[in-house]
């Protein structure tokens, strides 16, 4: 399924041409999502890892396209918390080729997994970030994602990382100060800081 060019994108930029947002469609696009991903994320994936999120969440892995080149990629998934029981969906990866960053490729991309997973009832989405990818954190602030905790020497390089989370819903007791620990109740839609 092909998405909107970047020109037609609220925020998107003309003066990148000819990119477009696709949908993962089957193992043909998996040597352009591993390359750009391999080559820009500190963590080393096996094409396992890649397998097991595409395989089992295809609609949920979106790449952009500069011709037949992938120049961006996220990757994530949707299933059921142990834990606390919430519909939760993971932002696996995510990476933009150097030289398009900075024209809202990567929110693009962010954005479209977030529709997705709102249309398939999501409760929430989370993700880990290093703390020193300035770039990142500020895009997904951007997006309405909050630190949740930091997890110290999570990544191999042994950099701590920031778990981000944004809620698609209102846990029970939220208004009454309890926090995020009860059980998703009201729908919710952040507030999204002014340009």
């Amino acid at each position: 399924m092909a998405y909107p060019m970047a020109s037609e994108i609220a925020g998107g930029s003309a003066e990148v041409p000819d990119i477009r947002f696709e949908q993962y469609r089957d193992e043909r696009d998996m040597p352009g999502i591993v390359s750009l991903i391999d080559k820009d994320l500190s963590e080393p994936y096996s094409v396992f890892t890649y397998r097991y999120f595409i395989n089992n969440w295809p609609d949920l892995c979106f790449m952009t396209m500069q011709g037949d080149r992938c120049v961006g990629a996220i990757i994530c998934k949707l299933d059921t918390h142990r834990c606390r029981k919430t519909y939760r969906g993971y932002i696996a990866m995510l990476a933009v080729e150097k030289e398009l960053r900075g024209k809202r490729i990567g929110s693009k991309l962010v954005q479209l997994c977030l529709d997705r997973m709102r249309e398939l009832n999501a409760d929430e989405c989370v993700l880990e970030t290093e703390v020193t990818n300035l770039g990142a954190l500020g895009l997904y602030r951007s997006m309405g994602f909050v630190k949740e905790k930091r997890l110290h020497k999570y990544y191999l390089n042994g950099n701590d990382a920031f778990r981000l989370k944004y809620l698609f819903k209102l846990p029970e007791g939220f208004r009454n100060g309890a926090g995020c620990l009860g059980k998703p109740t009201e729908a919710w839609k952040p507030e999204l800081e002014a340009p």
